[in-house]
């Protein structure tokens, strides 16, 4: 099994910037691709960014130009850097990690922008 646990949410103010991380263990095995997601409350999970295995990354629109995804190997764990944060960026964000044996949920990292 592999288990993903994120860390690095809390509350900031509209402008600010936050870093999250996901660190993965367990057996991990020909990873495709890794990716975060959001959730605000009472809505839908929507998709915000993803990084292949050969480094290309992919952002939705809403997002362009403020976040960038990464990774690191070696530490088997991936971010996501939030900058110029908006209120409606405010929501609990997940990772995802797709490798040859399955794809991978963590438990979610609660994010909130204040105004």
């Amino acid at each position: 099994q592999v288990q993903l646990v994120e860390s690095g949410g809390g509350l900031v103010q509209a402008g600010g910037s936050l870093r999250l991380s996901c660190a993965a263990s367990g057996n991990i095995f020909s990873i495709k691709t890794m990716g975060w997601y959001r959730q605000a409350p009472g809505n839908q999970r929507t998709w915000v960014a993803q990084i292949s295995p050969g480094g290309t990354t992919n952002y939705a629109d809403s997002v362009k130009g403020r976040f960038s995804i990464s990774r690191d190997n070696a530490k088997n764990t991936g971010y996501l850097q939030m900058n110029s944060l908006k209120v409606e960026d405010t929501g609990v964000y997940y990772c995802r990690l797709t490798t040859g044996s399955g794809v991978y949920w963590g438990q979610g990292t609660q994010v909130t922008v204040s105004s």
